[in-house]
């Protein structure tokens, strides 16, 4: 792994096995608040990520007492000071807009890359966590993890992502209507009830060990055929069944002539086991 590619202040890099890459939000002091920075190195480091050859699978979790707290309202009121110099509203919705333009593309770098992402969450996921997690692919948590869309509590309209694939990832129904327009809390137990979830592990070692297991499971399968899949799972979420069905026989005319195919049926008709595919 290149050590340059993944230096970042706000997160750590690391790979716990073979073609697994593990990113840990890195701000335990601040409860893994979400700064203009992290979300900056967020879309950097996804964007090297996904030209990686030696990266298959990416887990994403928190380092410290939780998983994150959402935004750091602190360094954004810091901030804020070059918002109020400006007058003219124009202006200032201009500087705003840039600022929104970081989470979304932050979250979207983790929907755009290639390699499936599955997130690992302990205790709390607040406000532009849920964002930051419905970006991922697939969503795991401890028993005492709570989420919490809370951004109607502040006055402001969550603009981050949550709004949008929320609803896609549980379904569009009153529940998530609620969940968004009370801010209440909910825990790992409706978070699987409705989807949000896949397991619900006992403690964040478990977790871990758990998710890294699905990982590597994940990983030993054609880099190819995995991450054409979630190219066509993405497209087809946001078009129709025609237009998915064009996207995936357009992609395969090049993937069904792939190393990974030959391997791939030769091994099951030979009922090989452990076979290795080459790096993509």
């Amino acid at each position: 792994m290149s050590s340059k590619a993944y230096t970042f202040n706000t997160l750590s890099v690391s790979v716990p096995k073979t073609f697994v890459y593990h990113v840990e939000l890195n701000r335990p002091k601040q409860l893994n608040a979400q700064t203009e920075e992290m979300w900056t190195e967020l879309k950097n480091c996804f964007e090297a990520i996904n030209v990686d050859p030696d990266c298959r699978v990416v887990v994403i979790s928190g380092n410290g007492k939780m998983f994150t707290a959402g935004l750091d309202f602190k360094v954004a009121l810091e901030n804020s000071q070059e918002l109020s110099e400006i007058e003219d509203v124009a202006r200032k919705a201009k500087f705003l807009r840039a600022t929104i333009d970081k989470g979304q593309t932050a979250f979207t770098s983790m929907e755009m890359c290639n390699k499936p992402v599955l997130a690992a969450v302990h205790n709390a996921c607040i406000g532009a966590g849920v964002s930051l997690i419905t970006a991922a692919d697939v969503r795991y948590c401890t028993k005492d993890a709570w989420f919490q869309v809370k951004e109607v509590l502040l006055g402001i309209t969550c603009d981050v992502g949550a709004l949008q694939r929320l609803p896609k990832v549980v379904g569009f129904n009153g529940l998530v209507r609620e969940i968004c327009y009370t801010a209440r809390k909910f825990t790992a137990e409706e978070a699987s009830k409705i989807g949000l979830v896949t397991s619900v592990f006992e403690d964040k070692e478990s977790m871990m060990a758990g998710v890294l297991q699905i990982a590597q499971e994940i990983a030993s399968n054609s880099p190819v055929a995995v991450q054409g899949t979630k190219r066509s799972l993405v497209f087809s979420r946001d078009h129709s069944t025609r237009d998915g069905l064009e996207h995936v026989a357009t992609m395969n005319q090049g993937m069904l002539q792939s190393e990974d195919f030959i391997t791939g049926v030769t091994a099951l008709a030979t009922k090989q086991k452990d076979i290795e595919f080459s790096k993509l």
